[in-house]
């Protein structure tokens, strides 16, 4: 169990941890694929072929999240294609409430995702969710990503938290990993990132499938 007492800051990623990972999961493996197999004359199969080996290139690196990477690379506007599909674009239904206990507890809630700037003000625009945050920061700001320690150095001395009474919740385990490693005391992992799949089983780390189950801790 959390102790709500011994953290004063929440670090918070944003797809699959305060919004659906629905709409990302879709974007990247069904609507690229497609609009890659259409512009290059593939097969949707050669093409989403193609679309994962160049994501397993450069997982876990700043250029996986990177849109303008993914532009250049594959001569697609993605920013277009995502406004076209933005509709799946949705706060998880748990997240409010969670956010609103956290905030009238005096913690400090800052939004730490690896999400380009284009791509999160899309979703601020649709979902509104800043308005429960202190402080929003993409690693692009840094040009690293959270799976590096690097990253972790940066923000820390930038927002000048505590690591020790910090709680960071993310759906990512290899970015769990890195904040394990860097030190941040309090880590909490998201079994059900995307709406669409089935809840996965975490060993690892501490686990939330609903935000609310964990109201009456914080008041």
């Amino acid at each position: 169990m959390l102790n709500w007492s011994n953290i004063d800051t929440v670090l918070l990623d944003m797809d699959g941890t305060l919004l659906d990972l629905h709409f990302d999961n879709h974007f990247f493996l069904d609507v690229v694929p497609k609009a890659h197999a259409k512009r290059q004359g593939l097969t949707l199969e050669a093409a989403r072929a193609d679309i994962l080996a160049r994501y397993d290139a450069v997982m876990g690196q700043i250029e996986w999240y990177c849109l303008d990477y993914w532009q250049e690379q594959l001569q697609l506007p993605i920013m277009e294609l995502k406004r076209e599909v933005q509709h799946l674009i949705s706060i998880r239904e748990d997240v409010p409430a969670f956010l609103e206990a956290l905030r009238e507890s005096g913690k400090q809630l800052i939004l730490l995702t690896n999400a380009h700037p284009n791509s999160l003000s899309l979703k601020i625009e649709r979902t509104q969710f800043d308005k429960y945050l202190d402080k929003l920061v993409s690693t692009h700001e840094y040009g690293v990503s959270k799976e590096s320690q690097i990253l972790w150095q940066q923000v820390e001395r930038d927002l000048g938290f505590d690591k020790s009474r910090t709680l960071f919740v993310d759906d990512s385990i290899s970015v769990l990993n890195a904040a394990k490693e860097f030190g941040i005391g309090h880590l909490l992992a998201v079994a059900n990132p995307d709406s669409r799949q089935p809840e996965r089983e975490i060993t690892e780390y501490l686990s939330v499938s609903d935000y609310r189950t964990l109201l009456p801790i914080i008041d």
